[in-house]
């Protein structure tokens, strides 16, 4: 089973120690950091689908683009979904009409199609051999459900105007649960390292210049934008895009990190043979529920199963049993698996209001600055249409999903979770007065990282395989929260806002936009 590689909690990806299945077998292209100043029409920071799509949109238009990313090309979330292709709401119809209404629902499912069919355009216009198909999608009840809530959600999917959704006995194929369930035609799957290599190549025959391996750290003003890297060099643009997981290197605009809430989620893939399950997407109405579909291969197919979400760097048990809990209930359902082949864990940012935040930045000084954030478990059409929709922003063309994405928004209709979210981050800074989870850094095990006391400080301790000991301060610099061990990835999670930091306290992922204090 392929699960750790790399330096401690930086995988092929960059983004934690296991290996998704999509690097097997697939070599991404290295481009070097920005050396000194240079200008463009519209600068995009974050070279994931989001980036790398706004960027294709906007070379087309005409607009010329330069590209930055600390990480390689898809080396953040895009390399580490199941890559569901899905404009059924993972937050289900029956939340989004009841926040927004059904107008607002039919936008929602109406732009994730849209995104749907612009990866299907692209793998055609550009010749991206990444597996493209189209498939169904499945919606069943879990254990001791009602039927009642599927009743509910397909009502409220027909309400929303979902092209062929229809409710059936039970899925139309092998290795899918026998129980009523909801069929969405004209949903999709990719193989998405291949999709995203594949358009970066796009990009430089168009003349985008992408440059990875420095990190962005500020992002500002109202025309002309100016990117900021660490190594001192500079992008000077008429327009920026911040297109990450999170609204990072931009933290500080408008406080976007606190209408989001980032949640871990895990994935297994298992061999199975051809033919032995439906090639469908696959999701059951649990919460936190679980999501299936078929990878094509050869000698045999993998079946994907992932799940088991909690919020970042507060698992509740030890995070190895998600994937326990993720193999017993795919071998319940699908008898077919056979040996695990791949296991990794990525993350998601859940907009309290279940809407993602796509558009310009809320404020006059950087009204010139546009974000796309807040995936809700939905990254790769999520950025797909984000995509669409900055792009025609600043072409200035009207985009009929602008008012539903606007990050302005307040979330008034969820107000119970956003302010159940928030004190949840901030009841995390008790973890300041309490002990060390070692009382000695001399006690951790080799591989390993905990938190140890010294005096009045918290120390995020790691200790290499060598043995040799890596002492960092354990608190955030975002926020100062205390951040914590994840043994899955090898990284120090942060429990309130979600950044995170390899075992030697370099940053992975934001709004924090430094690494871990020397201790």
């Amino acid at each position: 089973m392929r699960d750790t590689g790399g330096a401690p909690g930086r995988g092929p990806n960059q983004s934690g120690g296991t290996v998704p299945l999509w690097y097997a077998g697939v070599a991404v292209p290295e481009h070097a950091p920005l050396a000194g100043s240079a200008r463009a029409d519209v600068c995009v920071v974050g070279a994931g689908i989001a980036g790398l799509t706004t960027a294709y949109l906007l070379a087309r238009a005409g607009r010329s683009v330069i590209v930055l990313d600390e990480k390689p090309i898809a080396g953040g979330e895009s390399g580490r979904t199941s890559a569901h292709l899905s404009s059924a709401i993972d937050d289900r119809f029956t939340r989004i009409e009841r926040l927004h209404g059904e107008d607002a629902a039919r936008l929602h499912t109406a732009s994730h199609a849209a995104a749907i069919d612009l990866i299907e355009s692209i793998c055609a216009e550009e010749a991206i051999d990444c597996g493209f198909k189209r498939i169904d999608g499945t919606l069943f009840l879990g254990d001791g459900q009602p039927l009642e809530l599927l009743n509910e959600e397909f009502a409220a999917a027909r309400r929303a105007n979902v092209p062929g959704v229809s409710r059936v006995d039970c899925a139309p194929s092998a290795g899918v649960p026998e129980r009523p369930c909801l069929r969405f035609p004209n949903q999709g799957r990719f193989h998405p390292l291949k999709y995203l290599v594949g358009l970066a190549g796009a990009l430089e025959r168009l003349g985008v210049r992408i440059h990875c391996g420095d990190r962005v750290v500020d992002l500002s003003g109202n025309g002309p934008v100016e990117a900021r890297l660490s190594s001192g060099s500079s992008v000077t643009a008429a327009w920026g895009v911040a297109a990450t997981n999170v609204p990072s290197p931009i933290n500080n605009w408008t406080g976007i990190y606190t209408k989001l809430a980032p949640y871990r989620t895990y994935v297994t893939a298992f061999e199975v043979l051809p033919g032995a399950v439906a090639d469908a997407l696959c999701w059951d109405m649990l919460d936190p529920y679980h999501y299936v579909r078929i990878e094509p291969g050869r000698p045999r197919d993998l079946l994907i199963v992932g799940g088991e979400d909690h919020k970042t760097g507060q698992p509740g048990d030890e995070r190895l049993h998600r994937f326990e809990r993720l193999e017993r209930w795919a071998r319940e359902w699908f008898p077919a698996a056979g040996e695990m082949a791949f296991r990794w864990s990525g993350q998601v940012s859940e907009p309290a209001d279940g809407v993602a935040f796509i558009g310009r930045v809320p404020t006059r000084k950087h009204d010139a600055c546009f974000v796309i954030t807040g995936d809700s478990g939905m990254g790769l059409t999520h950025g797909s249409l984000g995509a669409m929709l900055v792009s025609d922003l600043i072409l200035g063309r009207e985009n009929p999903w602008a008012g539903l994405y606007d990050p302005a928004r307040k979330p008034t209709g969820a107000a119970a979770e956003f302010l159940r979210e928030n004190l949840n981050a901030a009841a995390q800074l008790s973890d300041h007065l309490t002990p060390g989870e070692l009382s000695s850094a001399e006690d951790v095990p080799a591989g390993e990282g905990a938190l140890v006391r010294e005096g009045l400080r918290k120390l995020a301790v790691y200790r290499d395989a060598d043995g040799s000991l890596h002492k960092r301060s354990a608190t955030c610099p975002h926020l100062g929260c205390v951040v914590q061990w994840n043994p899955v990835e090898r990284s120090w999670d942060c429990p309130c806002h979600g950044s995170r930091f390899d075992a030697h306290g370099r940053l992975i992922t934001g709004p924090a936009i430094d690494d871990l204090n020397e201790a």
